[in-house]
């Protein structure tokens, strides 16, 4: 059977408490092999994501993954955090470089994940799984193709134990990612990020900041239903399920959905399975 994981992001208000619990209840009934949660750079919902990380060990008995970014951290601030997450009993973290916010004047001490995979080496040593993030479609920041997969290269080197790709909807770019990756030496778990279609809107806004690309006839389809909520639910559920038992039957090692705190688009997706 393949591992399937959830990637949620922490509340921060009682409603968006509420909308988790209701969430990991629905989905974790699919036994994921684990949840990761998400956090702003500089502190903006570091606390909140300590406190996700508690509530879904104790109360839901989910292994959580914190995600850990470079920016807007000091060495001391991430070591104080590493030992938090010992403390907390956290097994794997997700190690990303992470965007810069708006207005924040410094970077911290790390620019690349690289760099911060080695440092949790250091302080931890193999305390942690960490996993870091890998683009198909290239880095929307990198030179180029080359230079990309040189920066993931490093981050294995550094101590990383696999991957989790951001959201694609084109196999093709994926098994050709992994190919790319293969003939360079590295042989680490790369695991397809899947991003269930629940508002073509939102979905086109993060695409354009993350650089994934939705195809042409994908964007046409969406674009045609219009206002009609539940043609594109019940069309993308079928889009996304089939890019699912393509990864799958092409060798994928697992699927990480990222839930936006939602379950009836991953549910649909896995009942689809």
């Amino acid at each position: 059977m393949t591992e399937i994981s959830f990637e949620f992001f922490p509340p921060k208000t009682d409603e968006q408490r509420d909308t988790l619990e209701s969430t990991v209840l629905q989905l974790k009934s699919k036994a994921p092999e684990y949840v990761s949660v998400t956090f702003g750079a500089g502190g903006s919902t570091l606390n909140h994501t300590v406190d996700a990380v508690r509530g879904l060990g104790s109360r839901h008995a989910l292994e959580a993954a914190p995600h850990l970014s470079c920016m807007g951290g000091s060495r001391s601030e991430i070591r104080a955090l590493l030992e938090d997450y010992i403390e907390l009993g956290v097994n794997r973290i997700v190690a990303l470089r992470g965007d810069l916010p708006s207005g924040m004047a410094s970077i911290g001490d790390f620019r690349y994940a690289s760099e911060l995979v080695e440092f949790i080496r250091s302080e931890t040593g193999d305390r942690f799984r960490i996993e870091v993030a890998c683009y198909p479609e290239v880095h929307p920041q990198a030179n180029d193709a080359l230079a990309d997969l040189d920066n993931f290269r490093r981050k294995i080197e550094a101590g990383a134990n696999g991957a989790v790709t951001q959201y694609f909807y084109n196999t093709d770019g994926y098994f050709r990612f992994v190919d790319a990756v293969r003939a360079l030496g590295v042989d680490v778990p790369i695991v397809p990020g899947i991003m269930p279609i629940a508002n073509f809107s939102q979905l086109r806004r993060f695409s354009d900041m993350c650089g994934a690309e939705i195809p042409r006839w994908l964007s046409k389809r969406l674009a045609a239903f219009g206002d009609d909520a539940a043609a594109i639910r019940e069309f993308s559920a079928d889009v996304v399920a089939e890019l699912c038992r393509k990864l799958i039957a092409g060798g994928a090692p697992g699927l990480h959905f990222y839930t936006l705190n939602r379950a009836k688009p991953t549910l649909a997706i896995l009942e689809r399975l």
